[in-house]
């Protein structure tokens, strides 16, 4: 019990944290490949993680090969970014420095929110996980409302959508898809897209992270 305590108290800091530093943030790198370099306001340069939160001001520098999906939270525009290329990222839209300019889509009202909560998303993951323990005693799924069966309806539409547009290996349709089902506690169906997304990028260790939290509470 005081294992359990210690997990969601953990959860909910991290939580807050991101909530409190979102106003800060303008996007989300949810897909890296290469070493792509990562240069602050400050000009302190480092890796590039996938996952990271995205600063107004920031500079990416990508290597011949490397390549960088970032999506805008203002806006929902995703641009994805092929090296040698660098560039600077605004409040919703990046601005190209050298190399070829990005390759932009936009995506269905309301999945940048949904994509901006995946860092917390992995991070409860790997709380719930926290030293190969299993926690089984949080929220249950219940029965839903007519206006959050809705809501998991549209999102599932968006998600089909999402899917038909998107390349092969972007996992970006299936982190939007697990974020909505995971407000309501679905866990089956969020197997069912966690298994897609390892399907996709079978290397990805936070998808392999998703993916294990989700069969803990199955």
């Amino acid at each position: 019990m005081k294992l359990l305590k210690s997990v969601f108290a953990a959860v909910s800091l991290a939580l807050a944290l991101g909530a409190g530093a979102q106003s800060s943030d303008v996007g989300l790198v949810n897909q890296l490949s290469g070493e792509v370099s990562d240069a602050g306001q400050g000009g302190t340069q480092s890796k590039a993680q996938a996952f990271m939160k995205v600063r107004e001001g920031d500079r990416f520098t990508l290597p011949d090969g490397a390549q960088l999906r970032l999506v805008y939270f203002n806006g929902s525009r995703q641009e994805t970014w092929k090296g040698p290329a660098s560039f600077k990222a605004g409040s919703k839209q990046s601005e190209a420095l050298s190399g070829q300019a990005a390759e932009a889509a936009q995506l269905p009202s309301g999945v940048a929110q949904k994509i901006a909560q995946v860092p917390n998303l992995v991070q409860i993951a790997k709380l719930g996980r926290s030293g190969g323990i299993a926690v089984r005693g949080g929220g249950k799924p219940g029965r839903l409302s007519a206006e959050q069966q809705a809501e998991v309806s549209q999102a599932k539409t968006n998600y089909a959508l999402m899917r038909q547009k998107a390349a092969a290996e972007d996992i970006t349709p299936e982190l939007y898809y697990y974020s909505v089902l995971q407000d309501h506690l679905l866990y089956s169906d969020m197997k069912m897209v966690t298994d897609e997304m390892l399907k996709r990028q079978p290397n990805n260790p936070e998808a392999q992270e998703l993916a294990a939290y989700v069969k803990s509470r199955i």
